[in-house]
């Protein structure tokens, strides 16, 4: 494995990676990896796919599974190691480091991000500089999607930081957000043998616009966005959307 250095913080550790399947155990149903891996194997053909953020395989094991040959980066070693036990996972390339700037062999048909992690470079150069990572590991043609929320401002009043994005008997979710920086801070309390334990991560939110400049300064222009995976339209209304940025041919 590639061990790139100048490593941002690996907030996805050894406390982390063995209760991360369990703990977004919805993220894992068929119904929310079906559609995903579907959409994925038809930008990717008959060429390569590469998962910026591969984490434990949720997506990146089905699509290997369909025959698309996949490789990976993935900052966070505990998180690969959770992979790598997974039938398949050994398998699959993957280069340890950040994704917004490690560097993979070969050239790919398809590259994905999916699941807010973009909001996990907490800082506009680096989302940047990742667009421009990606653009160099496309084939000419070759396409870049990314999953991520749409920043629900509109439900923060005046003045207010916080968000509560889930409420529920064993986890409270809660987003501090300055709309400033369009820093947030998410705080996961989460009930661990009885007693609820805190944990906080730093994002940074980016909204669809800015992302099409992103890639435009990458050299990749918009091809497709919708409002989830089953590519309904995407309205104001959208909580998320999938977007497919596109690599010119010539």
């Amino acid at each position: 494995m590639q061990q790139p250095t100048n490593q941002p913080a690996d907030h996805f550790g050894a406390d982390v990676a063995p209760t991360y399947d369990e703990n977004a155990a919805a993220m894992f149903e068929a119904g929310a990896i079906d559609p995903v891996v579907d959409l994925l194997a038809e930008l990717a053909g008959d060429g390569r796919a590469l998962e910026l953020g591969i984490g434990t395989g949720r997506i990146a094991l089905p699509l290997a599974a369909r025959g698309v040959p996949v490789a990976g980066i993935e900052l966070s070693e505990a998180m690969v190691d959770q992979l790598r036990a997974k039938p398949g996972g050994a398998d699959i390339p993957i280069t340890i480091g950040d994704f917004a700037t490690a560097e993979v062999d070969g050239t790919f048909r398809t590259a994905y991000l999916v699941f807010n992690t973009i909001m996990n470079l907490t800082s506009q150069a680096t989302q940047v500089a990742c667009f421009r990572n990606v653009a160099t590991h496309l084939e000419p043609g070759g396409t870049f999607l990314i999953e991520v929320m749409t920043p629900r401002l509109q439900s923060l009043p005046s003045g207010e930081t916080m968000q509560v994005f889930d409420a529920s008997e064993d986890h409270w979710g809660v987003d501090e957000v300055d709309v400033a920086t369009q820093r947030s801070v998410s705080h996961h309390f989460r009930k661990i043998d009885g007693t609820f334990e805190l944990r906080s991560m730093p994002f940074r939110y980016v909204w669809p616009s800015e992302l099409d400049l992103m890639a435009q300064l990458a050299g990749m222009t918009l091809r497709d966005r919708w409002g989830g995976w089953h590519r309904e339209p995407f309205t104001s209304e959208s909580r998320q959307h999938v977007s497919v940025w596109e690599k010119p041919a010539g």
